[in-house]
């Protein structure tokens, strides 16, 4: 029989899964209009000049967290080295992208970067030794066979902005490695680093070229940067209401948006080819994230059992 705080309490879990659940929708809605936002003002505007405002305008919205989280937290980091090598990677993504919708649809540049996680789990035992069994490597090989349907090479279509795309798809995925080696490190300070990164670059790239900005414009660009910042904050607090089996696999609704938006902004139409291999890499990334948290929850319920065992020194 369940009692009367037990059906609050499912009740009360249930409603909270249900918010992030919703957020995390609206979370990655935010990052679609922010990747047409960028596609377009890319079409006037250099990468660097839309990198560069777009990063002053985060951090203005990011200041009040820095403020209160204190600034010894930002300063002092550990693992500077990786730090640095993240704020690299990040960098380099973000140029890539720009670059790469400046010249490729919506959709084809979000099926690349959406193959990040299988990228990740093909380099995890490599780098970080974690162990990868005969059915996670056929889905990495499923997720790479997608990549090459999506990418479409031949002498048309493997262009040099392709390439660009696949690279900063694997720009992506090695910083998302490097996450799993910070997650001590506060969510605040990988952001500020972060934009801190790609406005240095930005900043430096205007200095080739600048274009004058409308009032109109700077709005836009300013604009880019909130909504991405507001993106990461719907998702940071969907994946603390409700369980990352329940939320994490709804990014890949991210591909929709972008193919909803291509063609209603930019009247781009998909390729067969594109939601063919866009096929293969969504059922290849949600097979590998849902056996590894099965795997996270079979090594959790093995743990207390190993302990008595272990734990014990006398015999039967």
């Amino acid at each position: 029989m369940i009692t009367a705080p037990a059906r609050f309490a499912s009740a009360s879990i249930s409603s909270a899964a249900r918010s992030g659940v919703l957020l995390m929708l609206l979370g990655m809605l935010m990052f679609s209009l922010n990747d047409v936002m960028g596609k377009w003002l890319v079409s006037t505007y250099s990468v660097g000049q839309v990198v560069f405002i777009r990063s002053v305008a985060a951090l203005v919205v990011l200041a009040p967290f820095l403020w209160f989280s204190g600034p010894a937290k930002i300063i002092q980091v550990d693992r500077p080295w990786l730090q640095a090598a993240r704020v690299v990677l990040s960098t380099a993504e973000v140029f890539a992208f720009y670059f790469a919708v400046v010249y490729l649809p919506l959709a084809d540049v979000m099926t690349y970067w959406l193959a990040a996680p299988i990228y990740v789990a093909a380099v995890s035992p490599f780098v970080l030794k974690e162990p990868v069994g005969w059915r996670r490597w056929t889905a990495i090989i499923v997720g790479f066979i997608g990549v090459v349907i999506a990418l479409e090479p031949s002498s048309q279509a493997l262009t040099p902005q392709a390439i660009i795309s696949i690279l900063g798809s694997m720009f992506f995925a090695f910083m998302l490695l490097l996450g799993r080696s910070l997650r001590g490190t506060p969510d605040t300070t990988l952001v500020f680093w972060q934009i801190i990164g790609a406005g240095l670059a930005g900043l430096v790239a205007v200095t080739f070229e600048w274009t004058p900005v409308s009032l109109r414009d700077v709005f836009l660009l300013a604009l880019l940067g909130v909504v991405a910042m507001l993106a990461h904050v719907l998702v940071n607090r969907a994946l603390k209401l409700a369980d990352a089996a329940t939320v994490a696999p709804l990014q890949y609704t991210l591909l929709f948006w972008a193919i909803l938006f291509g063609w209603l902004v930019f009247g781009d139409v998909p390729r067969v080819s594109m939601l063919v291999g866009s096929g293969f890499i969504v059922a290849s990334g949600l097979f590998i994230f849902f056996r590894e948290q099965q795997l996270k929850r079979e090594g959790r319920m093995k743990a207390p059992a190993e302990t008595v065992v272990t734990g014990s020194g006398e015999g039967p």
